[in-house]
């Protein structure tokens, strides 16, 4: 008799066969759990936005911004805005989420938290330094525009009145005040020509402007508040007109005397470099 059939047996698969789709799950698996870490880490940025503005030719917080007493002073038509970004607390907590949605959204920027508080670990140590900055801020600006218009400060009382405005990049906008409430364009009009004037920009006793933060934030808030012109120190051209808003006009400035200069030129209708 022929002997009976045997079951077939089916070969075994390779051991490697087995663990590869156990491996790749497992990778799956520890992928999107470090995602998942990631995206509820705090990390070291701050989220912001544009801020408030103030015009240095009116009042903030119910007083004048500029009083000056021991001289004449006009009345100007025009606005001269100085531009502020707000920005989460320094203690406040930042996702992975929110950078990436600060990333691509064109209203707000996420920026290095060193960048935006770079001195004290806690919320007052903070604010005491950005009043300082401020106070000296004011201080420059007076002196600028003194020097500039040639005064005898022993004549002649600044004050200002921003203090709860930290930072120093307000400097350039004040003393620009300054000069048109004593001298306008010097021929009898504003130096804003009736327009309202937005900028930002630290300044030096000497008149020279210095480079500030989170320009294009700022061009935003100054074109919310009826802004069509923005001075922008010199070197910060490329970050101001990345995403500066339509109808805002943008014009690098170095020094108070030039743009006092500009000012007047396109008050009066000359061609103006612009960024």
């Amino acid at each position: 008799m022929p002997a009976a059939p045997t079951a077939s047996k089916a070969a075994a698969p390779p051991a490697g066969a087995v663990r590869r789709p156990v491996l790749l799950a497992a990778c799956v698996a520890l992928v999107a759990a470090l995602l998942a870490v990631a995206a509820l880490a705090p990390l070291p940025y701050s989220v912001t936005r544009p801020g408030p503005t103030a015009d240095v030719l009116g009042e903030h917080d119910g007083e004048p911004v500029i009083t000056i007493t021991g001289a004449p002073v006009r009345e100007p038509a025009g606005e001269l805005r100085m531009t502020t970004i707000t920005a989460t607390s320094p203690d406040a907590t930042v996702r992975l989420t929110d950078v990436v949605t600060g990333y691509f959204s064109g209203e707000r920027a996420v920026m290095p938290r060193e960048a935006v508080y770079p001195v004290g670990d806690s919320r007052e140590e903070i604010q005491e330094h950005n009043a300082g900055q401020m106070r000296d801020s004011q201080h420059a600006a007076v002196a600028a525009a003194v020097t500039y218009l040639g005064l005898d400060e022993d004549e002649v009382s600044i004050e200002l009145n921003l203090a709860d405005v930290g930072g120093p990049s307000a400097g350039l906008l004040l003393s620009l005040g300054i000069v048109d409430l004593l001298r306008g364009d010097g021929a009898g009009g504003d130096l804003t020509d009736g327009r309202v004037i937005a900028g930002t920009g630290t300044i030096e006793p000497d008149g020279t402007v210095g480079s500030v933060g989170g320009v294009p934030l700022k061009t935003q808030a100054a074109r919310r508040d009826g802004a069509t012109v923005f001075l922008v120190p010199r070197e910060e051209c490329a970050d101001a007109t990345a995403e500066a808003p339509d109808g805002l006009r943008v014009l690098p400035v170095a020094t108070l005397e030039g743009a006092v200069a500009d000012l007047r030129a396109l008050a009066a209708g000359e061609s103006v470099p612009s960024c």
